[in-house]
């Protein structure tokens, strides 16, 4: 087939063999309980102590940085590994396709990371895994060891923006590629969504896999509703 630019675009449905369910989606948790999305609500989370407090513990008992890489995240590093020009964006703040083996420059991760805290103040950066110790050895809301400011995860929260540096280069690989997986998305938050439009816009072939029917279905070369971790996988193989 030859040098193929291949857009994976993943939803929370890539990591739920990994054991992380799925909080954003039309059914997922977030939505369904307004105390627990308040949490992940810039606006609650800035105003009120006790948000940040529930909000530092939920993140401590999701346990998110203990989950591993299932085998659709390692199909796509492997495609990538082969020599193929490879190129993911994701709606997902786990970083499994990085712990997979996806160099991290080709990963365009549009709702941020969970595996990184950034203060409000002065933006400076530092690991979940130290912000989460500080809260198991007493610090309820830890502030920013270099400025005192509010910490948060380095994650895109409702209320804020999608950072328009990597939204635009998610736009520029989605109008760039030959070939855009859309997997396990249910291709409705925008305008992360849209980009499977965009893709199949300029000419490139459109595949979904995806459990339910998604808004771009018709527009797709191929839908496949089979399980993800053997449907990727399988569907990769033909790309290498």
């Amino acid at each position: 087939m030859g040098k193929q630019l291949v857009a994976v675009f993943s939803g929370a449905g890539m990591s739920t063999d990994s054991g992380i369910p799925d909080y954003r989606g039309p059914q997922g948790l977030w939505r369904r309980d307004a105390e627990t999305e308040k949490l992940v609500t810039y606006e609650y989370y800035m105003a009120d102590p006790d948000v940040r407090r529930r909000s530092w513990l939920m993140r401590a008992e999701i346990g998110a940085l203990a989950a591993r890489p299932n085998a659709a995240h390692t199909a796509v590093a492997d495609l990538e590994r082969s020599g193929t020009p490879v190129r993911v964006i994701t709606q997902n703040v786990d970083g499994l396709h990085q712990l997979a083996g996806m160099p991290d420059r080709k990963v365009f991760e549009l709702h941020g990371t969970a595996r990184s805290v950034v203060c409000t103040g002065c933006h400076a950066r530092s690991a979940m895994d130290e912000a989460l110790a500080r809260v198991a050895a007493g610090e309820p809301d830890p502030a920013c060891a270099a400025c005192g400011g509010i910490l948060k995860a380095a994650t895109v929260m409702f209320g804020e923006r999608l950072d328009p540096e990597v939204l635009a280069q998610a736009v520029a690989v989605a109008k760039g590629c030959q070939v855009f997986i859309a997997v396990g998305s249910t291709l409705q938050v925008q305008p992360a969504a849209s980009l499977a439009g965009m893709a199949a816009g300029a000419g490139a072939r459109l595949i979904i896999v995806n459990a339910e029917e998604t808004p771009y279905d018709s527009l797709a070369a191929e839908v496949i509703r089979e399980p993800i971790g053997t449907a990727l996988p399988a569907l990769l193989a033909r790309f290498a």
